[in-house]
């Protein structure tokens, strides 16, 4: 993967967290935190399956990430930083997120759903857009899931300053986006999480084996999940059958998940080592809002 660069949108030099990604991995309960968060983003996503499939794979949440940024960064009184659909095309390459072509059709598809609207002024591809009001009440969702664990893990108030002060989502999303942009564990993932966030709706498939899994059960070799019927499974994320099951196969390959009896009609088991690739990047995401929570809500603000 390439240096982030983009010195008009991101800032690719990184704060030292005051939650390092080893400082999260290590803490004890951080299984039963981080279920929980998975099952408050399978919220999101069974309220708004279309408007939550943004983040549901990796190349599309960076994008649905750097769109958002490059929002909350502009400058009313400079038109050279709106959002254009030229702009966040160049934004993205720069970054190595997508091709060109991939980041003109994810914009279309925003716009096409109501993802995303133009606003007034401009014209062809100088017209600025915005998100719509309902992308950024389910990102705060997002937000708000991840600083809840943060404060399970230490005790603090996050959560609680934030709500207190929801306009700083402005200044802390675009944080957020930087840092996932630098983030190694983030952008380059162990090889069954790879597998599975290319996958359509893949970041929901890994929450919902993950929020299935008795936190007690993780140190097993063989974790078993609540998942039995691949069918059912597949009708909930509304996703082909035979490309889940495509996919399924590929990760039974690399003995990453199985079945404890006759497969695809017994109880779905993930490997240990699938189960820590999952946690790694949930400890290093929330590494990176923790960091940009502080320099959003300074530590003699933040009381954190």
């Amino acid at each position: 993967m390439g240096n982030v660069t983009s010195p008009c949108e991101f800032d690719s030099s990184i704060r030292r967290p005051a939650l390092n990604l080893e400082d999260i991995a290590r803490h004890p309960a951080l299984h039963r935190y981080v279920q929980e968060q998975s099952k408050a983003l399978i919220r999101i996503y069974e309220e708004s399956p279309r408007l939550a499939s943004i983040f549901a794979t990796q190349q599309r949440w960076l994008l649905g990430h750097v769109g958002l940024a490059m929002h909350f960064r502009r400058d009313p009184n400079d038109r050279r930083k709106d959002l254009t659909v030229s702009r966040f095309i160049e934004v993205v390459h720069k970054n190595e997120v997508a091709s060109r072509n991939t980041a003109d059709a994810f914009i279309k598809e925003m716009l096409h759903y109501n993802i995303a609207e133009y606003v007034a002024g401009g014209d062809g591809r100088t017209h600025p857009l915005q998100p719509t009001a309902a992308t950024i009440e389910r990102f705060t969702g997002w937000v708000i899931a991840h600083l809840r664990t943060l404060d399970y893990i230490d005790g603090g108030d996050r959560l609680a300053r934030y709500l207190d002060r929801p306009d700083m989502l402005a200044t802390l999303q675009p944080l957020v986006a930087d840092g996932l942009l630098a983030s190694k564990p983030v952008r380059e993932p162990n090889q069954t999480f790879s597998l599975f966030i290319w996958l359509n709706n893949g970041g929901i498939v890994m929450d919902w084996l993950m929020s299935g899994i008795d936190p007690d059960h993780a140190d097993l070799e063989r974790i078993p999940t609540s998942v039995v019927a691949i069918g059912d499974f597949a009708k909930w994320l509304k996703l082909s059958r035979t490309h889940l099951g495509r996919k399924l196969r590929t990760a039974e390959e690399f003995g990453s998940i199985g079945w404890l009896g006759q497969r695809g009609h017994s109880v779905m088991w993930v490997s240990h080592g699938f189960y820590e690739e999952y946690m790694t990047v949930q400890a290093a995401k929330l590494a990176v809002v923790d960091d940009a929570f502080k320099a959003c809500f300074p530590p003699s603000q933040a009381g954190t």
